[in-house]
This record gives C-alpha cells, sequence and structure tokens, in this order.
C-alpha cells in the first residue's frame, strides 16, 4: 500500500485505505494554527489585488527587514522562501553527492531532498519510548558525515531540546566542519524557546530553518524563511529560482509579524487544550509523547497493533495522521494536531467509545 507522505488532503488518505470518508470529518493530521489565520489578513485581503499586476520583489527586501528586526540578525543572513518545501529543496541542492544525517524521526522531506541530490543518507534514532536524543552517540555519529538535520521542535513528537543542546551540536559541528541544519518550524509555539540564532557565530556551517505557515495558519500561501551566514546564503540562493515568493506572501507575511497578540492568544490555547487532553490520555491509558507545540503522538497503552485504533478514528471522522513513513515509529503511534475545544469534544467522545469496543 502506497502510503500519503504528508497530512491534510485526508481524501488521499481515504482512498488508500479503500474507506468512504465521512461527511462529518475533522482533521487532526495538519499542525496548523487551529485559530485560523490573522484577522488583519481577511480585513486587509482586497488590498492585495492590486498587487497581481506587477512582478514581486526578488530580494523580498520588506519583509527581510522586519525578519531581521525581530530577530536582531543582519538582513543579509536572511533568506525568504516559498514555504519551508522550498528552502529544504535548496539544501539538498548544496549537499549534492554528500552525507547527510537525520535525528529520526522527523519531517520526511529532508530524505526526500537529500535523496533526490544523490546524498548518502544515514539515521541517527532517538528512543522512541524514552524520548531521549543519545547526545553522546549522536556527537561521534554527526564526525562522520558532511551534515546534520534535527528537527526542534521534533515533528512529529512535539518535543524540545533546549538551547544548551543546540549550542554544543553548533561547537561540534564547527570543530569538524559539519554542516548543523536545525528546523524550527513549530519554535514559537514553544513557551520556553530561548533563541538559537547566537549559535550562527559559532558555526558558520549552521543553517537555522524558519516556517511562517504553521502559527499564521497561511499554508496555502507558502512562506518560509532561512537564517545563516551570508557566504552559506550565497550557496543557497544561486539555486534559486527568480520571483518564487509572491507578492501576496511577502504582504501577507509583513502583516503577520505584527501580530503580537495573536501569537499570544494561539499559545495561551495550545497551552490550555493540550493540558486537558493528556490528562484525558494518562487518566485512559494511553501513551503520548512529551510534547511542547501543538501536536503530539500517541497510541493506546492497551494494544500492540495501533493499526484497528487508527482504523476506527479514521471511520469515525477524526483523522490522524500515520506515521508509517517516520523511520524509529512506522506505525506503531499516530500523530494529532492540537485543536479547539469543540473538536475536542468529539475527539474524546470518539476515544471513549473506542475504549469500549478495546475493553
Amino acid at each position: 500500500m502506497k502510503w500519503p507522505t504528508h497530512g491534510s488532503n485526508p481524501q488521499f488518505l481515504y482512498g488508500a485505505l479503500h474507506l468512504d470518508m465521512p461527511e462529518s470529518v475533522i482533521d487532526f493530521s495538519a499542525n496548523i494554527n487551529p485559530l485560523g489565520p490573522p484577522a488583519i489578513v481577511k480585513d486587509r485581503w482586497n488590498e492585495l489585488f492590486p498587487l497581481v499586476s506587477d512582478y514581486p520583489d526578488p530580494t523580498a527586501a520588506r519583509l527581510t527587514e522586519l525578519i531581521a528586526t525581530k530577530e536582531g540578525v543582519c538582513e543579509k543572513q536572511i533568506l525568504v522562501g516559498n514555504g519551508g518545501a522550498e528552502l529544504i529543496s535548496l539544501i539538498g541542492r548544496i549537499l549534492s553527492g554528500k552525507k547527510a544525517l537525520i535525528v529520526q524521526p522527523a519531517f520526511s522531506e529532508y530524505e526526500e531532498a537529500c535523496r533526490v541530490n544523490q546524498c548518502e543518507v544515514r539515521y541517527h534514532l532517538m528512543d522512541v519510548e524514552s524520548w531521549e536524543l543519545r547526545l553522546e552517540d549522536l556527537l561521534v555519529d554527526l564526525r562522520e558525515v558532511d551534515a546534520v538535520f534535527l528537527c526542534n521542535p521534533n515533528n512529529p513528537s512535539g518535543m524540545f531540546f533546549p538551547k544548551q543542546t543546540i549550542e554544543l551540536l553548533a561547537r561540534e559541528c564547527a570543530k569538524y566542519e559539519t554542516m548543523l541544519i536545525v528546523d524550527e518550524a513549530f519554535y514559537d509555539f514553544v513557551v520556553e524557546y530561548e533563541s538559537t540564532v547566537s549559535c550562527l557565530q559559532s558555526c558558520e556551517n549552521m543553517i537555522i530553518l524558519r516556517s511562517m505557515t504553521k502559527m499564521y495558519s497561511i499554508p496555502g500561501i507558502r512562506l518560509g524563511y532561512i537564517m545563516a551566514n551570508e557566504a552559506m546564503l550565497s550557496k543557497l540562493r544561486s539555486n534559486k529560482p527568480h520571483w518564487s515568493v509572491n507578492a501576496i506572501a511577502m504582504k501577507v507575511g509583513e502583516w503577520c509579524l505584527s501580530e503580537e497578540e495573536y501569537v499570544e492568544q494561539t499559545i495561551h490555547l495550545i497551552n490550555n487544550e493540550r493540558e486537558r487532553l493528556m490528562s484525558f490520555y494518562h487518566e485512559n491509558e494511553f501513551f503520548y509523547s512529551p510534547t511542547n507545540v501543538n501536536f503530539y503522538l500517541l497510541k493506546d497503552a492497551k494494544v500492540h497493533d495501533q493499526f484497528p485504533f487508527f482504523l476506527f478514528l479514521m471511520e469515525k471522522g477524526m483523522i490522524p495522521r500515520h506515521t508509517m513513513n517516520f523511520p524509529g515509529l512506522d506505525g506503531k503511534w499516530l500523530r494529532l494536531a492540537i485543536k479547539g475545544p469543540t473538536e475536542h469534544e468529539r475527539l474524546l467522545e470518539v476515544m471513549k467509545e473506542w475504549r469500549k469496543v478495546d475493553s
């Protein structure tokens, strides 16, 4: 069976499973802000129409300036891209034919970008029971490769590695001239997040990857950026198509960066709902990952095979993200996004139904 490689677009998952899609579904497979885009995007949408009649700024100068101010870096250290997918693809291009180490389980596009560029791909597997990084082993492994991919916060588990860990990796990678790619696509959901931008000074081969689609709920627009030193960005930029970021995406990005209250509301909602969910799971014998963000891994502690649980949720219209294509997980967990109170009322009803069936 060919499993869909991403969340969202649930019709593909139902098709692969040969299941009829219920009329009413809640998609927990995509890790997007449940509040939807900031109100400013809808309120000022009509201002975007005139932008379609002219070419966009190929340098994304205004958006770059705002990001630089927010992050406290030089504008020459920022490259705006058409979502994380394009930026990961650019990284894959400069790694062509080299050895890449991926801390797994992780977002599948790192490996896809490496393999299409004839990289030798190796894994460093986290312990998916204790969720430990096995840092000492990782420090040894990185000496034998040209690049290390670390997803922080980790996707799919939602766990977060502290700044001290990133600093240590940056120092070791600098020592062995190993490229360090830290994907911080969900960093802005983490209350305890400490900026790792200062690590760019100690590790010239470090890349920090950011997405704007997750927090601001704009996946249909596609927007993200990289922070690195100028020499690294020059390599990446040389492979970037001209005008890959459209004018509407740039303007929406500019608006979103001013929405500090919206981000605070989001974090408050996610934290409250996460606490509510984890309390239920703990009381009802489900295992879950130690998440710090807007998604988590889940499995039924009472059964070994999670596939019947997965099918039950699908048939009830509660759509999780399968983990068949996450090395180290291999379908033994399900990933679910954190949404709002109404969606969770229905989800917990279905979980209670499953418990009755399971018992």
